[in-house]
């Protein structure tokens, strides 16, 4: 199977993390976004244990909320 970035596939050694979606390729390996919410690296050479996934099967992760900082009030400064 070639492996591109956009392609939806499984890892058959991780059946549990659901369909993936190719988010990244480099000469020794692939960053694949799982149905499970984790990100994971798989090796040039594991790429054998991936195989091709039905488009409908992924379901990305839902997106964190963005979180707001609210200042913290700061003691005044004392005088010289």
């Amino acid at each position: 199977m070639t492996i591109k970035v956009g392609n939806i596939v499984s890892h058959s050694g991780g059946l549990e993390w659901g369909a993936g979606k190719v988010l990244e390729i480099t000469s020794s390996s692939a960053m694949i976004q799982f149905s499970d919410g984790k990100n994971r690296k798989i090796a040039v050479s594991h790429f054998t244990t991936l195989e091709p996934a039905e488009l409908g099967s992924y379901t990305p992760p839902p997106e964190a909320p963005a979180v707001t900082k609210v200042p913290r009030p700061r003691a005044p400064k004392k005088a010289k």
